[in-house]
This record gives structure tokens, sequence and C-alpha cells, in this order.
């Protein structure tokens, strides 16, 4: 097992966060929110519990997606992976 085997506690898709890993992000990152398959996750923290989603196509004065942090239990596995 590789430090690439392992995912973070905190991620973001967003480049000019600090949290942001484009190899981790290219290989393929799943999040599963209360149970639940999520595939507009922006940002996630496994240890405080929350994830932030995009709200639609909404995007604030900058461009940028909009986004809303909810709260619950977080799963993150790398897709495609069987084990």
């Amino acid at each position: 097992m590789t430090d690439t085997d392992t995912l973070p506690d905190r991620l973001s898709s967003d480049p000019r966060s600090p949290f942001y890993n484009e190899a981790l992000l290219t290989r393929g990152v799943g999040v599963r929110f209360k149970g639940i398959e999520r595939n507009n996750v922006e940002e996630y923290c496994v240890s405080e519990g929350w994830v932030r989603v995009a709200v639609g196509n909404t995007r604030d004065r900058f461009g940028q997606p909009l986004t809303l942090k909810l709260k619950g239990a977080v799963e993150v596995y790398f897709r495609g992976s069987e084990g």
C-alpha cells in the first residue's frame, strides 16, 4: 500500500484550494454521502462530516459554481477499485 492508495481526510476539486490534488482526482474519487452516491461534490471532509455540492448550473459573480455545505456521514473511495 502506497501513499496514493489512501485518500486524504479533505479533498477539493477547485485548483485554487490548498486541498486540491490533481493526481488523486484524475485517478477517480467516489463520494457516498449519507449512503447515497453523489456526483456533484466539489469538496469533502470526512472527519468533520460534510460535503460541498454544486447547486445546479448556478454560478457566482466570479463564474465559479455556487455550492451548498451539507452535513452527514461521508464515505470516500477510489472508483473502479475491486477489493
